[in-house]
Formats: structure tokens, C-alpha cells, sequence
């Protein structure tokens, strides 16, 4: 039996809330030291190069392994992501692999659909669930003593950095070159987890919120286009089009000519323009999503006055008992008993049609190959429901 102590709280913990909380404040010094326009092209510098270091390492690389490079490639993109302060590469990449598995569910570590915008922006960083390094996730990146090296010591890289912007421009190079380009290098990758989920639009069925959003693109240097990452995870170009702006992946191009990395991922044509049916997984997590927006609350009351209105004994109708006996039995369908059972109480509420769940469904996501199959198991979802309401005794048989 655990001890109380053991026992988790749905809390947030804030090991490191001192060292976030200096990093944010130290700028603010530079309003004594004063600031030099070295001190402003560093922090320009620093914020591009680091946020290719957190895109085309962090991400691309280590999370999806989207290209390939050399054992030495691959510890210098290390390096250079984790000059960030974002922890390290195993850990970034694990949570991260975590993530897309659950995405927005209730599983999902920063989730701005089931948490709140601030716990998927930044809070679930301090959620001591997360501190650790889940090994088990990233076996193919473990094995690397170096990076097994980096892991333990994971300020090391950032360290170095702020070292060296002290010693090319003092105290100004610090605070500015180093501590405020970081403080807009987190809140622009923070962006991504929580922002790019809430706000943008969806071109393709992912079944999750993410979204393309083109300013978020511009300040990340391409994980803007977040929806189609989703829709294609191994694709290193994240920009599907040619006017969707990919600064990472231009560079990653450019480093593929003279050999530095190669292999980059494409994303085939059928799923660029949306002619690729989703999978089974996803095309059942969208249609009971499509079906949640049919409340079944407002149905089980309908459910109530059609039995008070129903003046020849609702639970008595010869029909209905029929009915209850071929649900049980499996023999009829839940949206052919329900049809049938209108025909003789049209005091029942209405089973939406196709094309009011298609209506209801290109609200929600992007019109596509599998609409009509997402449609059409939506409404199966959604008469399954209603009759667990009209018959509760059955629910075991719908769950």
C-alpha cells in the first residue's frame, strides 16, 4: 500500500521557477548597463540560429527523424538546440513523439483543447510528470553515449553560449544577446504547443486541433504550418506549398547540396492535395468527435416528454418491445430500429440525417476523401447513443 506521500497531486510543481523567472527579468538590467547595437544583432542572431537549432534539431531531427546526417551532424545539431535551455535533445524529442501519439487527448502532455492555454504554453514544463527523461521513448537516440552525455548535463550548451556573449560584448551581450533572444526563443516554441492548436486553420482530417498558422510560421522559421506536419509527420518541409514560407527547411535544403544532410522527406503528392483517405484510428476519433457536437443530454429529455407524450404506453408498444428484443440480439441496426421506431412514435426527437451531420462535420474539419465514411459512422455513433438512452438496459451492447 503506497504511503500518502507517494501519491500524485494534479498540481503543478516549480523546481526550476527561479531560474525560469531570472532569465524572463534579467533583461531588465540592461536598462543600468545600457544596450549596444552588438547586444541587439546577437540577440537577432541568436533568436534565428537558435530557433533553427530548436526546428531542424530538436524537431525535424531528433523528434521525427526527418533527414539524415553524420554522427558529428547530429551532436552539433544537438548542441545548437540545446543552447535554447530547453532541456535535452532525449528528453525534448521523447515528450514530443509523446505527443503527436495523443494528440489532444486526454493523454496529451500540453493540450490547449483538454488544459487550459497557459498549462499547454508553458505550465506542463514544471508538471513534475514531465521532469524526467522517458528513455524508453527515444531508444534510437539513447544508445549515443554523447547525447547520453548532453542529457546529464544539459545546461552545459547554454552555458557556453552566455559565456561567450559576456565575452564579446559584456554585460549588455549577456543580458540582451543571450537572456532576452532566449526569453522570445521559448515563447516563440511555446507558440506551437499552444497557440497552433487554437488558432489557424485546418486543411487536412488530422484528428486533432492543429492548425496552419502563417505568422507563427514566419517568427518559427516554418513550424507555423503546424496542420500539415500533423497530416505528414515525416516530412522535413513542413510547408506544403510553394507560397508557405519554410525557413528551416530552406537551409536544411541548402546544407543537403553539400552533403551535410541529406535523405530530407518529402510528402507525397496524394497527401498534399488531400487525396489520401485517414486511417482507421483517426477516422473513429473524428466521428465521435462530429457526434459529441450532437449533445445527448438535450436528447435524453426529448427521450423523457416522447415517453410522457406517447399515450399507449411507451414502454408497452408492441414495436418497441420488438425492437429492444433485435438491438439485444444484434440483428437490427441502431439507425434502422430508430427509423422504424418514428414511423410509429413521432413524438421521438430526430435522427440527424447525412447531410446534417455533413454539414455539421465541414465545420469542424477539412473536407476531404473520407468525409462521407467520417459522416457515416458519426451518424452509427450517434443512433448507438440514443438508443443506450431509449434503451439503458443495452448499454453494455454500445459500449
Amino acid at each position: 500500500m503506497s504511503s500518502t506521500s507517494d501519491e500524485f497531486h494534479d498540481d503543478i510543481i516549480y523546481p526550476n521557477t527561479a531560474a525560469f523567472i531570472f532569465v524572463h527579468l534579467a533583461p531588465l538590467a540592461a536598462f543600468w548597463t545600457g544596450v549596444t547595437t552588438t547586444s541587439i544583432v546577437l540577440a537577432i542572431t541568436l533568436y534565428v540560429v537558435r530557433m533553427f537549432g530548436v526546428t531542424a534539431g530538436y524537431h525535424r531531427y531528433f523528434s521525427h527523424r526527418s533527414f539524415k546526417t553524420s554522427r558529428f551532424g547530429q551532436f552539433c545539431f544537438a548542441f545548437l538546440a540545446m543552447t535554447s535551455t530547453q532541456k535535452s535533445v532525449l528528453w525534448w524529442a521523447a515528450l514530443h513523439r509523446h505527443h503527436h501519439r495523443h494528440s489532444d487527448t486526454e493523454l496529451d502532455i500540453h493540450s490547449p483543447v483538454n488544459r487550459s492555454f497557459y498549462y499547454s504554453h508553458l505550465g506542463w514544463i514544471f508538471d513534475q510528470r514531465n521532469d524526467a527523461t522517458r528513455h524508453d521513448e527515444v531508444p534510437d537516440l539513447a544508445k549515443y553515449p554523447e547525447l547520453a552525455f548532453l542529457d546529464r548535463h544539459q545546461l552545459l550548451p547554454a552555458l557556453a553560449l552566455g559565456v561567450a556573449c559576456f565575452l564579446i560584448d559584456g554585460l549588455p551581450g549577456l543580458l540582451i544577446g543571450f537572456f532576452l533572444s532566449t526569453v522570445f526563443l521559448y515563447h516563440g516554441t511555446f507558440f506551437i504547443n499552444s497557440l497552433a492548436h487554437v488558432h489557424g486553420n485546418q486543411r487536412y482530417v488530422t484528428g486533432d486541433d492543429s492548425r496552419n498558422n502563417w505568422w507563427l510560421a514566419v517568427i518559427t522559421l516554418g513550424e507555423g504550418w503546424h496542420n500539415n506536419h500533423h497530416a505528414y509527420q515525416r516530412s522535413t518541409r513542413q510547408g506544403f506549398r510553394w507560397y508557405e514560407i519554410d525557413i528551416t527547411y530552406y537551409v536544411l535544403k541548402a546544407m543537403s547540396w553539400v552533403g551535410l544532410v541529406w535523405d530530407l522527406g518529402v510528402p507525397p503528392a496524394e497527401v498534399v492535395r488531400n487525396e489520401r483517405r485517414v486511417g482507421t484510428a483517426v477516422l473513429e476519433r473524428v466521428a465521435r468527435q462530429l457526434a459529441e457536437r450532437f449533445r445527448a443530454g438535450a436528447f435524453a429529455a426529448q427521450v423523457a416528454q416522447a415517453r410522457a407524450q406517447a399515450r399507449e404506453g411507451f414502454d408497452r408498444h408492441p414495436n418497441l418491445i420488438e425492437l429492444r428484443a433485435n438491438l439485444a440480439a444484434g440483428q437490427t441496426r441502431a439507425e434502422e430500429a430508430w427509423t422504424e421506431l418514428q414511423l410509429h412514435l413521432p413524438h421521438l426527437p430526430h435522427l440527424p440525417s447525412m447531410a446534417e451531420i455533413r454539414a455539421r462535420g465541414v465545420q469542424m474539419f477539412a473536407d476531404g476523401p473520407s468525409t462521407d465514411e467520417i459522416v457515416a459512422r458519426a451518424r452509427q455513433v450517434i443512433a448507438e447513443r440514443f438508443s443506450v438512452e431509449l434503451f439503458p438496459e443495452l448499454h453494455p451492447a454500445f459500449a
